[in-house]
């Protein structure tokens, strides 16, 4: 026999709590941040003053949807990988990018981060602003390494080369807007869609970075 549902008057505190959290994930990822906690509420099954004990605001709910959907997925390791040099280059990004996809191509993740663009939430600007510290600029410094080039400390990091690894990470990136925000079956497998993107900024860096650093004089 099938147990029956616990009742939400019964869930405990912590129950209750992650039971709207990730109800309001869901929410938003279907509505937007323009769904309003009243709908939410309803939609739970609870009153907007029973939500409102466990989250005073909106802009406390939303919070926590970004610490839940974003930063719980986020993997210090995939910065050790990317800076593994006991591992070559190509074979190091090729793994992180499978290891990140895995972690962020769903589809709540992806649509709140559209969400969040179209209306005007940090969630976008401080995502990206960790993604440049933690992942990209890593990733410049390596490829920089395997061209033999100056490190950061003798050049910091270009703009240019930033858009260089940006380029690669959108590439993958839009894969997972293809399919999960906007419904398409997307006929290359993601596998070859990392690899290539990967093969394109590791043949294009070392050019660009070199030309860069001619310019600059730095040897």
């Amino acid at each position: 026999m099938d147990a029956v549902p616990q009742r939400a008057g019964r869930l405990s505190r912590a129950e209750r709590e992650r039971h709207i959290l990730q109800e309001a994930i869901s929410f938003f990822a279907e509505r937007g941040f323009s769904g309003q906690t009243r709908e939410l509420a309803k939609r739970i099954g609870v009153t907007q003053p029973l939500l409102y004990r466990y989250f005073p605001t909106k802009a406390d709910l939303i919070e926590r949807v970004y610490e839940e959907v974003y930063l719980s997925r986020w993997d210090p390791g995939w910065r050790d990988l990317i800076t593994d040099r006991s591992i070559n280059l190509r074979d190091r990004l090729i793994r992180f990018y499978t290891l990140y996809t895995e972690a962020i191509f769903t589809r709540d993740w992806m649509r709140i981060y559209m969400f969040s663009g179209l209306h005007g939430q940090p969630i976008n600007e401080r995502y990206i602003a960790h993604v440049e510290e933690h992942l990209l600029a890593p990733i410049v410094a390596e490829m920089r390494a395997e061209k033999s080039l100056p490190d950061m400390d003798a050049l910091p990091m270009q703009p240019l080369e930033l858009e260089i690894a940006w380029n690669a990470q959108s590439g993958i990136f839009y894969y997972g807007i293809r399919r999960y925000v906007y419904g398409i079956d997307v006929k290359t497998p993601l596998a070859e869609i990392i690899e290539t993107n990967v093969a394109v900024m590791l043949e294009g860096a070392g050019a660009v970075a070199r030309r860069l650093i001619d310019e600059t004089g730095v040897d």
